[in-house]
């Protein structure tokens, strides 16, 4: 496709001005908000990119990297526009981009169509289309395809993974269908992108790979650090040395993660042990999400500074993440054995059940020794056996009986009353305990897990950012 045709993509809601100024102050903050395509070359280039940019007439902007890709564009070698932050979660005011954006992460368009993905957002697939052209200036296709391609090149560049296991890692069906795709978006076949990569593999003495995630900074590290340490489970969970690591299972495969924060290249430093590595792409964006790499500071923090009463917890803790969790299930089991917001997690009872009744798993991460129970081993568990009775038994069984039959799911929401709804369902789950969910398992941003008696009045004016809110809230000290 000619290069001139990104006049036609993207840049609908692009002011030439605004991006021009973000990128001569090289502000990382802008990194991935948008991209800046040069007629001249055939390249497009992420706002921080360290090579001066074309003069103005030959420069189109894009919304997206999947609009410049689809423009024709090729990513730039210097600035690694493949490994730019992803496209915000939340963007404008979509709120069923975002939810779709979501869904095709978890891999909504690898085994369906676009059709079907606007059933599950509840519109019909020509206004989808329209809403993705609208917002990222790229068609739900093109999205898809270029997380794979751009996935499948920082495996390339980043380690020393065969190329035909890169293929099965990124999601590609054959071979063929990898080398097309990867020779139309960089220019170049994947041996030859290997051959020419500027990023040479870390060493390690541990097993497993080694994946760079970056994200937009101000990223507050020991606020979520501190969050996930106060619930880690022991046995499956472990903050040491200022590293989060956890057993981890997906797709019936078990294995382990270690996650470091390494601020001066803005990037978390994510070590992955798996005995195969089919899943590798949906674990690291559970990992993107448990640390909500997507979420966009500025963003969030332009609208909670209107209150005076945030203001100063905006100020001491820039960029506060909400924490999220590896499974969606773990997270409404915590919720039934008391786990909330801001008060002391069950963290003895949890530690039991996992022992009782969690998979034996063998890493090479001392402390680390089962996998967390999935719904299939406590549908009809005795959990007496891990000294939980009553009520919390009932809900855990209830839980883990509709999690294992799919009445209950965690993929993405309609809105948040959907995503609360669903786990209402089970019996005896309260509002409290499947907002909490709902924020933790669903990355649902507006939702509020503090009690209506203990929330702030102004906290109506924190939507549709209240769980950043409540985190802010938190982080202060007691929520009151």
């Amino acid at each position: 496709m000619n290069v001139l045709a990104g006049q036609e993509y993207g840049n609908a809601d692009l002011e030439p001005e605004v991006c021009w100024q973000a990128a001569y102050s090289r502000d990382a903050r802008f990194d991935g908000r948008f991209f800046a395509g040069a007629v001249t070359t055939g390249v497009y280039c992420r706002s921080i990119c360290p090579v001066p940019f074309a003069k103005p007439d030959n420069i189109r902007w894009f919304a997206s990297a999947a609009a410049a890709e689809a423009a024709g564009f090729h990513p730039c070698r210097r600035c690694r526009a493949a490994a730019s932050p992803g496209t915000p979660a939340w963007v404008g005011t979509s709120a069923v981009v975002s939810r779709a954006l979501r869904l095709i992460v978890e891999g909504a368009l690898d085994s369906g169509n676009v059709e079907e993905l606007a059933n599950r957002v509840g519109i019909g697939s020509r206004h989808l289309r329209r809403l993705f052209v609208e917002h990222l200036g790229a068609s739900p296709i093109h999205i898809a395809v270029t997380r794979r391609v751009h996935f499948a090149r920082n495996l390339i560049e980043e380690t020393d993974v065969p190329i035909t296991q890169v293929a099965a890692c990124a999601g590609f069906r054959s071979i063929r269908q990898f080398n097309h795709a990867m020779l139309t978006a960089a220019g170049e076949p994947p041996t030859e992108l290997r051959r020419m990569r500027s990023v040479s593999p870390v060493p390690t003495s541990r097993p497993g790979l080694l994946i760079r995630l970056a994200y937009r900074p101000p990223f507050h590290w020991p606020g979520l650090l501190a969050f996930l340490a106060r619930r880690a489970i022991v046995g499956v969970e472990s903050i040491r040395s200022n590293a989060y690591r956890r057993t981890i299972e997906i797709d019936g495969v078990a294995g382990a993660i270690e996650v470091r924060h390494a601020a001066r290249e803005r990037q978390l430093l994510v070590k992955i042990e798996l005995p195969r590595y089919e899943s590798l792409m949906g674990a690291v964006e559970r990992v993107r999400r448990i640390f909500d790499l997507d979420a966009d500071p500025l963003q969030i923090a332009g609208r909670l500074s209107r209150d005076r009463k945030l203001k100063p917890s905006l100020t001491a803790n820039p960029g506060l993440r909400v924490p999220g969790i590896w499974d969606g299930f773990e997270a409404a089991v915590r919720a039934a054995l008391g786990e909330r917001f801001a008060d002391q997690a069950p963290r003895a009872s949890l530690a039991r059940l996992a022992r009782t009744f969690g998979r034996p798993v063998t890493t090479s991460i001392p402390g680390l020794t089962h996998s967390f129970p999935c719904p299939e081993d406590l549908a009809e568990a005795d959990l007496g056996a891990a000294r939980i009775r009553g009520e919390p038994a009932s809900m855990i069984r209830a839980l883990a009986s509709a999690a294992a039959n799919r009445d209950l799911t965690f993929e993405a929401s309609l809105n948040l009353h959907d995503a609360i709804a669903r786990v209402r369902a089970v019996p005896g789950i309260s509002e409290q305990m499947a907002t909490y969910v709902a924020m933790r398992a669903f990355g649902e941003p507006d939702a509020f897990p503090i009690p209506p008696a203990r929330a702030p009045r102004s906290a109506e004016c924190w939507r549709p950012w209240r769980a950043y809110a409540a985190m802010h809230l938190y982080s202060a000290g007691p929520v009151a």
